[in-house]
């Protein structure tokens, strides 16, 4: 199956940014999380998601520079994040690249669902794995994918990386200190490597 076809069928099964946080607040009041793996560890994972895309809703700031970039963007395209509400990773990233998005109209901003989307998440692996939140950047005239990112910023990766070089596994100090880089870094790698990428 082309490509394009697997975005276009993923599409049919999308959430804007609204409906997403609606869906994982009415899943969460039920005591579930999106995707096939339910347990208290996940739902304690989207519990701290929801808290964290409130926050960053509200405090996260894009620069004027950023902005105008996304602003000179000409043609129609469609942002595409794969994720799902347990993702620590997406809860820092969706609030920053739905106000991006929000720059331009012609961008429409979609999320899509690891779990419901398997096909499409194979064709966008971080090497070799099925790594999120990953962001599509899809323009639908010409059936084309621009461009990719994720699943986190480089400094969030190589702080991972490292990590998991040393120990072996991902540990809560690890966690920890990556939620700290990114309440450091107030979602400004994110903005600025989308930006870059978008300019292309």
């Amino acid at each position: 199956m082309k490509i394009a076809q697997l975005i276009e069928e993923a599409l049919q099964r999308s959430y804007s940014y609204t409906e997403y946080k609606d869906l994982i607040h009415l899943l969460f009041a039920e005591g579930k999380t999106t995707g096939l793996t339910q347990n208290e560890a996940f739902l304690g994972y989207t519990e701290l998601g929801i808290r964290r895309m409130k926050r960053w809703d509200k405090t996260a700031k894009i620069s004027l520079e950023h902005l105008e970039h996304i602003k000179k963007i000409g043609t129609a395209q469609t942002w595409i994040v794969i994720t799902e509400a347990w993702c620590g990773d997406a809860a820092h990233a969706l609030p920053i690249i739905s106000k991006l998005a929000e720059a331009n109209p012609l961008i429409d901003f979609r999320i899509v669902l690891r779990d419901e989307n398997e096909a499409l998440m194979d064709t966008f692996l971080t090497d070799g794995k099925k790594s999120i939140a990953k962001m599509i950047a899809y323009q639908p005239k010409e059936q084309e994918v621009l461009f990719t990112w994720g699943p986190r910023p480089k400094g969030a990766t190589t702080l991972f990386e490292e990590a998991r070089a040393r120990d072996g596994k991902i540990t809560t100090e690890v966690k920890e200190a990556l939620q700290m880089w990114f309440n450091k870094d107030k979602g400004k790698q994110i903005a600025e490597e989308v930006v870059r990428l978008a300019k292309n």
